[in-house]
């Protein structure tokens, strides 16, 4: 039996034949850890019952956060707590269907600016933290929040 220890025909016998097998290696790793989770967000997120604990959690720092809770003291909060429990199922692949107002009429002449908006997602953060949200979950749902901005914030004319 003929075998061939070295590169096969045609390929010179350089140092780089040799780390193939680790470069492909390396290279599946790399394409399964880009094909994504295997798990959806709403899923990363908790779930229903997860979403809802965290959406209360956070409407009640919202209400108590000096920064922000002027925006919501004529706001009836069990709807805030649904609808943006329903958004959140939604746009994070759940079974859920937002049935709420569009964001930029919800907050339309508010006077709502870059540091009201920060201290919310300050408050949605601590809140997603605080029932055990992992951070990579928590960073591709402010990444699906974020481009909202312009429909929340009044910008200046």
């Amino acid at each position: 039996m003929n075998r061939r220890t070295g590169p096969p025909a045609g390929v010179s016998d350089g140092s780089g034949w040799r780390f193939l097998p680790s470069f492909l290696i390396s290279a599946a790793l790399l394409a399964a850890c880009a094909s994504g989770p295997s798990t959806t967000l709403y899923e990363q997120l908790g779930g229903e019952a997860n979403i809802n604990a965290f959406v209360d959690d956070f409407a009640d720092r919202v209400q108590s956060n000096p920064r922000i809770a002027r925006f919501f003291v004529e706001s009836d909060m069990e709807r805030f707590r649904t609808m943006l429990a329903d958004f959140i199922c939604e746009i994070s692949a759940g079974p859920c269907q937002y049935q709420g107002d569009a964001m930029p009429s919800v907050h339309l002449g508010l006077g709502i600016n870059d540091a009201h908006f920060n201290a919310l997602v300050e408050d949605m953060i601590i809140a997603m933290e605080a029932h055990d949200v992992p951070t990579g979950a928590q960073n591709r749902l402010l990444a699906i929040l974020a481009p909202m901005h312009p429909d929340i914030v009044d910008t200046p004319p």
